[in-house]
């Protein structure tokens, strides 16, 4: 869980941002499976080579964290698993890797064979982005659809840890066979993870039946380092209703609550089309999906609702604060809620291992959400 920390406003985009670090796999994970990839087609000579290369090559993309502006808040929101995660930057990508690495490497490797060991790091990162909820833009500049399957959480340790033990047992010992072994336990946590899925999306769509609605869309995702305690988001009416749904041996459904979904004429009224935050709002829109609320707490902030500490929370970890005393040209402020008590620690330990969990009775929807 994230350190404990409280909610800032800022109209400049942090660098220890929240976002960045929730949004993408973490390094480990990235340099792990790209050291795995570039080692397995190698010969023994060359499998240390595939480690420092395809490491590094599979952290690469994340780069674009980079692209930011002080005068722009939504920038690298934009540009955050856009272009450099895309399947036709690969190439490219790896050519400017190679390029950086050429000058270390060219004792013991040609220009081509550096290229195809970053190729093979780079070409990991995108794909493995993607299979988790955040959204990444894989057939940039053909497509501005955000991909994201939703299959592992952006940290979770029984992916990462076995496979990067593997590897750098891989690259010790001169055994590619061993970073095959890494790269077919990914394979197949990931192919877990889309199983966890199913079976996540089959009990939410369950207890929506069992509650007598009709949702007009539904989505599960991964809770934080695990694919056991899912997160269960559906729109109804103007509101968002959120569960946590664990799916071990048994399934178990933690009720959550219910949250307002953004309407920008009504909650809203006094902002004009022609303004910057109006525009920063509509690309917000876009980086969530369409799955903005209005916080609980504070009916300025708009909030991404996909996101909270807890899997049954509808308290969201970041958004965008409006200010009706703002100028025509001003952005909005970006917030992160960063507060984590040892009490959000406990519950979710009973959550990940079934047990009972003590929540303040969640916000009931009215007769007519039903």
């Amino acid at each position: 869980m994230p350190p404990t920390e409280g909610r800032t406003s800022s109209h400049t985009t942090p660098f220890d941002s929240i976002v960045p670090r929730r949004s993408t796999i973490d390094p480990l994970s990235q340099a792990a499976i790209g050291a795995a990839a570039a080692q397995s087609f190698q010969g023994t000579r060359k499998v240390r080579y595939g480690f420092c290369v395809g490491a590094l090559a599979g952290m690469a993309p994340d780069l674009d964290v980079l692209i930011r502006s002080s005068h722009d808040p939504l920038l690298f929101l934009e540009y955050h698993r856009q272009f450099t995660h895309s399947l036709f930057f690969i190439p490219v990508g790896a050519l400017i890797c190679a390029l950086a690495f050429y000058p270390v490497t060219r004792r013991a490797l040609s220009f081509r064979e550096t290229w195809i060991l970053s190729a093979l790091g780079y070409a990991t990162h995108g794909l493995l982005d993607a299979c988790t909820t955040y959204g990444t833009l894989l057939l940039w500049p053909f497509s501005q659809e955000r991909f994201a399957w939703h299959n592992v959480s952006v940290i979770d340790p029984l992916l990462t840890l076995p496979l990067l033990a593997l590897v750098i047992l891989a690259a010790v010992k001169r055994r590619p066979r061993l970073a095959m072994l890494g790269l077919g336990w990914a394979v197949s946590y990931l192919l877990v993870g889309v199983l966890q899925h199913h079976r996540a999306l089959s009990a939410a769509e369950a207890l929506v039946t069992e509650r007598g609605h009709a949702p007009s869309r539904l989505e599960v995702k991964p809770s934080f380092a695990n694919v056991l305690v899912w997160k269960s988001i559906y729109e109804l009416k103007g509101h968002y209703h959120v569960d946590a749904i664990r799916v071990g041996w048994e399934t178990r459904v933690y009720q959550g609550g219910t949250i307002e979904k953004l309407d920008l004429s009504r909650h809203f009224p006094w902002l004009s089309p022609s303004t910057q935050q109006a525009r920063d709002v509509a690309r917000f829109r876009w980086f969530s999906d369409d799955w903005l609320a209005i916080d609980a707490t504070d009916p300025s902030v708009i909030v991404d609702a996909r996101f909270s500490q807890l899997p049954q929370s509808t308290e969201g970890l970041w958004g965008i604060g409006l200010d009706q005393q703002r100028g025509d040209h001003e952005p909005i402020a970006w917030i992160t809620n960063r507060q984590t008590s040892s009490r959000d620690l406990a519950t979710f330990y009973a959550l990940l291992t079934g047990r009972d969990v003590a929540i303040t009775p969640p916000q009931q929807a009215s007769e007519s959400l039903r």
